[in-house]
């Protein structure tokens, strides 16, 4: 009976990924990476090859979407097979799927989490993570924006819920959704829409490459926050809905928010 094993690598460089990993990679007999699914700014593919003592094969969209992680499933069927994955490896959709396809192949799975920016965000903002809604991912516009982002931040704003925006990322063409690109998004689709999820005087807080030493955290009035230089990708994008004064606080402490968010607080 063959192997499958998920492992997730972190947020930001190869010494994101855990001891007990690390162990995982060591005993695998063919080790799979992708990473398409999100930017690891400082990673190294051959410093992780060097630290496993493996031999790191790279796979791309088109091996787990197209052709349904077919390679990956071959070499799990007879041994033990690892997939190398950015952030904790079962966020995406894409490798939930590979899982069932394997336990329906009688391939047993087991799963070595990572850390995600779906908590690493909201900690990082001392937000409280019970008070999130549904989560959205902001697409690039391609012409024409979705309106999804726009409306599941207004559903979450109306039950005092906050909203944690994933930013899109094109790995292949080399292309990161920004903060200050998203916000302006929203903006033109309030414009339009007049439902006021999005105005200038929306509070939101903008994470920049969460899991380094040095991330950028800030947050404000989306009319102010759009002027925040962020800098490098990646970029995660936080709306906010009922403030208790503990989150305002720490706002202003820990994101270098305005004072006067502790009015807004309850």
């Amino acid at each position: 009976m063959g192997e499958l094993v998920f492992i997730g690598l972190g947020l930001h460089d190869h010494l994101g990924i855990s001891l007990r990993a690390l162990e995982e990679v060591r005993t695998a007999d063919q080790v799979f990476i992708e990473l398409y699914t999100s930017l690891l700014p400082a990673f190294s593919t051959e410093k992780l090859a060097e630290l496993a003592g493996k031999k790191l094969r790279n796979i791309v969209r088109k091996d787990l979407e197209e052709e349904n992680g077919e390679v990956v499933l071959e070499a799990a069927k007879t041994g033990k097979a690892v997939l190398l994955v950015p952030g904790d490896p079962l966020i995406a959709t894409t490798h939930v799927a590979l899982r069932i396809a394997a336990e329906k192949r009688a391939i047993r799975t087991r799963v070595v989490h990572g850390a995600s920016i779906v908590t690493a965000a909201i900690g990082l903002s001392g937000l409280h993570n019970y008070k999130f809604g549904r989560s959205v991912t902001i697409p690039f516009p391609d012409d024409i924006p979705s309106l999804t982002p726009y409306q599941v931040i207004g559903q979450n704003k109306k039950l005092g819920l906050h909203t944690l925006c994933l930013l899109d990322i094109r790995t292949e063409e080399k292309r990161y959704l920004t903060i200050n690109k998203a916000l302006e998004q929203l903006r033109k689709i309030e414009a339009q829409k007049k439902d006021g999820a999005v105005t200038e005087n929306s509070v939101a807080v903008g994470v920049a490459r969460a899991g380094s030493n040095n991330p950028v955290v800030k947050a404000d009035f989306v009319g102010e926050l759009l002027k925040h230089d962020f800098g490098e990708p990646p970029h995660t994008l936080l709306f906010i809905g009922k403030l208790h004064f503990m989150e305002a606080e720490a706002l202003i402490t820990l994101a270098d928010a305005p004072e006067k968010l502790r009015e807004l607080s309850e």
